[in-house]
């Protein structure tokens, strides 16, 4: 299978999981949102899993996307060392997630007495059980990443996005309410990993293996996970602190406000989300055969597609912001809309990202990323600190939102230094989209006013892709035909 035809395979496979993921993630929203819960259950919900996410964070480090980096560049090079690597890797997360669930276990009755949430402890009371099951569940995804077999991580996030929506709703029509929410999510991320870890075994077992480990292998995985781990540390900084620090100057119904208009964000980085995944890789594959203009040319086309997708994307969340969130999720979750439109930004710096930030680390520029992750990652804990107790949940996404655009600016930058970049030709990409955008803009603006129920909302949504389908094909934008062969 040619080059193409593989990142094309890994696109659709990942994507096509997305988007059971997206529908399975979206009918528990709406469950969680319209039939069982209240904003203040909902919000203690994903506080309780903001805490569990800062301790799966020291429980993963960055292992598994360092083993990930390795059996990349070994599947070229000495495949007998494959099987050396995982176990190495294997063992190193079992020793960090022992530690950090004795350590939760410790800390449980002190962090729901930080916020002064007693129905918060018997959520995290099932901290241990999720750690594991998360932790185990993000190696195998990235473990089948480094393989090359995205179709396999795609099987195997289905597994986990059917799993969640099957239990939460079995445990909430039980009338376990908040705890059973909860304890849903924990039961489809274990059954995602009995099914993942069957699957990598295979994988494993189908590899020759040296008789001894190659001199100094296991250090130089634990070596390059730390810069890996500074980086998700900023990343969780980014993606769950600021949850937190709402949780701690706020009120769940806050958290649960900005949760919801951050989850509604990750539905539309879906295509990026599939894209990044499976190009990253090849990254590693090209640098190692010394390839890197076939490279540039791979993430010139990836940039162009992801902003012709994203720009549009943005206008139409801050214009439909207010009536989506009021006529899905109910006027009870209106508050969430003016975050929504904040996060419009994070979500097109975001898609960028997901383009960027894993081909860095295949490209060995890891400890580089990591620098300008920390650094704004302290700087949106700096700000948040500020904005929240000013400005409230808004502020905590204009923080997100800036700090984030920051950091991966930076990362293109460093994209570039590898690459060499044809920005003249980015450039007049770019200029198109915008064009394309102010159209689609005008579109839906005009159609705004007919906007009274859901049937409405999904009309002019309609109405204004098509007006940017329309004018991405005519501007020769977009190409069906040559997707493949460019890539």
């Amino acid at each position: 299978m040619s080059l193409s035809q593989r990142i094309v395979r890994g696109v659709t496979a990942t994507f096509g999981a997305q988007l059971l993921r997206l529908g399975a993630q979206g009918a528990i929203i709406l469950l969680l949102t319209r039939v069982f819960l209240s904003p203040d259950e909902y919000g203690l919900i994903f506080l309780a899993i903001a805490v569990f996410s800062i301790a799966t964070l020291f429980g993963t480090l960055g292992i598994p996307k360092s083993m990930a980096k390795f059996v990349t560049e070994y599947r070229e090079t000495d495949e007998s060392q494959i099987p050396h690597i995982v176990r190495s890797s294997v063992a190193f997360n079992v020793g960090t997630v022992t530690l950090v669930c004795l350590l939760f276990v410790l800390s449980r009755d002190w962090i729901a007495t930080v916020y002064g949430e007693p129905r918060l402890e018997p959520l995290l009371a099932l901290g241990v059980v999720y750690i594991v099951v998360k932790v185990a569940h993000g190696y195998l995804l990235i473990a089948f990443q480094g393989f090359g077999r995205v179709t396999l991580t795609a099987a195997t996030s289905t597994v986990s996005s059917v799993g969640r929506l099957g239990f939460i709703v079995l445990f909430l029509v039980a009338g376990f309410g908040a705890y059973g929410a909860l304890a849903g999510f924990v039961v489809g991320y274990l059954l995602a990993v009995v099914v993942g870890g069957v699957l990598l075994y295979r994988i494993v077992s189908s590899y020759p293996t040296a008789d001894s480990s190659e001199p100094g292998l296991s250090t130089r995985i634990a070596r390059y996970s730390l810069p890996l781990t500074a980086s998700q540390g900023a990343n969780v900084l980014y993606k769950r602190v600021d949850t937190l620090m709402v949780g701690f100057f706020l009120t769940p119904v806050a958290v649960g406000f900005y949760e919801l208009a951050k989850q509604v964000s990750t539905f539309v980085i879906a295509p990026a989300d599939s894209l990044g995944f499976t190009l990253a890789p090849t990254f590693g594959e090209h640098k190692s055969a010394d390839h890197l203009d076939r490279a540039a040319r791979v993430y010139e086309q990836s940039l162009e597609y992801v902003l012709l997708v994203y720009l549009p994307a943005v206008a139409g969340i801050v214009l439909l912001a207010d009536p989506g969130i009021r006529f899905v999720f109910g006027d009870a979750y209106a508050g969430a809309a003016p975050v929504l439109q904040v996060f419009s930004v994070f979500v097109l710096f975001q898609a960028i990202d997901k383009i960027t930030n894993d081909s860095l680390d295949y490209l060995g520029r890891a400890t580089e990323r990591a620098i300008g992750k920390g650094v704004t990652g302290a700087l949106n804990f700096g700000l948040n600190l500020v904005l929240i107790p000013a400005i409230g949940v808004v502020g905590a996404a204009m923080s997100t939102a800036l700090c984030y655009g920051l950091m991966v600016c930076y990362n293109v930058v460093l994209i570039d230094r590898e690459l060499d970049l044809h920005w003249r030709s980015l450039a007049s990409s770019i200029a198109a989209a915008g064009g394309v955008t102010v159209a689609m803009t005008v579109a839906v603006v005009a159609l705004q006013p007919f906007v009274t129920g859901v049937a409405t909302l999904l009309a002019v949504v309609a109405a204004g892709v098509t007006v940017w389908a329309v004018l991405s094909v005519a501007s020769g934008l977009v190409d069906i035909s040559e997707i493949g062969t460019r890539i």
